[in-house]
């Protein structure tokens, strides 16, 4: 049976980077079918709304979804696309993992881990904020509640069961913040007690940045609340070398969207420099989420290949002379040579 992804290319050099992920998919011979569909500036343009209810219907319909970066105006009161599309599917956990790649620019060349964030409380809440009459005073709520943190910590411990991992740190400020960051760290230790094979580690957020940068193999999967997990994924992505290798899933019971995490890089938009893997390892965590994690770990380990091998075929971020276009050559390339090696 195969499956239809709804696919939103996005703004930016979203439509590149997304012909190059695409043409990887389909040389993989996922049995994918693609449904495009709008958000963002083009949606904008198009029907008045950064994400119009065709859409919604789609990834509903489907429940699978890769989208590349999307452009929020600013200061016209729009609300983060991102921050909908987790609200309206309640998509409560946010996966990052950070893995080194060769070649990268980077202070370590041995990363492997994974942050865990909720997705849908805490800080980033628009319910609680207010700023008073005199201007002179905002007031933000933090709000965390223990269903939300229930699920949070158990898809992190149920990640790292299924995939081999040992160790789960969860990140809090419990030391202060005696509510809300205190309910979350009183639920991680219960959650952990059910699941004795894997060592659980509490961690005052703070320390944790930096552990993360002093010794960062102390981590296997780190699970945190919205604003921290926040802060501490993008720190991670700064181990391996930047936001052009991190990928991001967003997961809810009923749907999944997987996505490049950063932005969509206007003033290269067009010029084909770049770098296609954050959305490439995104696509690999939707074959993974799908069932076909041989096809995902075919793509990682063909990222890290032509890396290692193919410098001229990578874009220049990355160090090499080629362009969105050659990388992706490159990488079909190298799957057509494993395909042929095994045939």
């Amino acid at each position: 049976m195969s499956q239809t992804v709804a696919v939103i290319k996005g703004d930016g050099i979203g439509p590149e980077i997304m012909d190059a992920t695409l043409q990887v998919l389909d040389a993989l011979e996922c049995g994918l079918n693609y449904e495009f569909i709008d958000a963002g500036l083009v949606a904008l343009e198009k029907h008045g709304t950064l994400i119009p209810q065709a859409s919604l219907d789609a990834i509903e319909k489907h429940g699978i979804a890769l989208k590349g970066p999307l452009t929020t105006p600013i200061g016209k009161g729009f609300s983060s696309i991102n921050v909908q599309l987790r609200r309206h599917f309640d998509l409560y956990a946010n996966v990052r993992p950070a893995i080194s790649f060769p070649g990268t620019r980077s202070r370590y060349d041995d990363i492997d881990m994974i942050t865990v964030r909720e997705n849908t409380e805490g800080a980033y809440l628009s319910d609680g904020q207010e700023m008073l009459d005199d201007g002179n005073t905002g007031i933000s709520v933090i709000k965390v509640t223990r269903k939300g943190s229930e699920r949070i910590v158990r898809y992190a411990f149920e990640l790292a069961k299924q995939n081999g991992r040992k160790k789960v740190t969860a990140v809090h400020k419990a030391n202060i913040i005696k509510t809300s960051s205190g309910l979350f760290l009183e639920v991680a230790r219960d959650i952990a007690s059910e699941y004795p094979e894997i060592e659980f580690q509490e961690m005052i957020v703070d320390n944790a940045c930096m552990q993360l940068v002093m010794n960062p193999h102390q981590f296997d999967v780190v699970v945190t609340t919205n604003l921290f997990g926040d802060i501490l994924s993008d720190l991670c992505a700064g181990l391996v070398g930047g936001l052009g290798l991190a990928p991001g899933a967003n997961i809810g019971e009923k749907a999944a969207i997987f996505e490049a995490v950063h932005g969509s890089a206007p003033d290269i938009a067009g010029k084909k420099i770049a770098n296609p893997c954050a959305l490439l390892l995104a696509a690999a965590q939707m074959l993974d989420h799908l069932g076909m994690t041989a096809k995902g770990d075919a793509i990682r380990q063909g990222i890290r290949a032509v890396l290692e091998n193919r410098r001229d075929m990578v874009t220049p971020d990355m160090g090499g002379t080629g362009t969105t276009d050659t990388f992706a050559q490159a990488l079909v390339e190298h799957l057509k040579d494993l395909k042929d090696l095994k045939g």
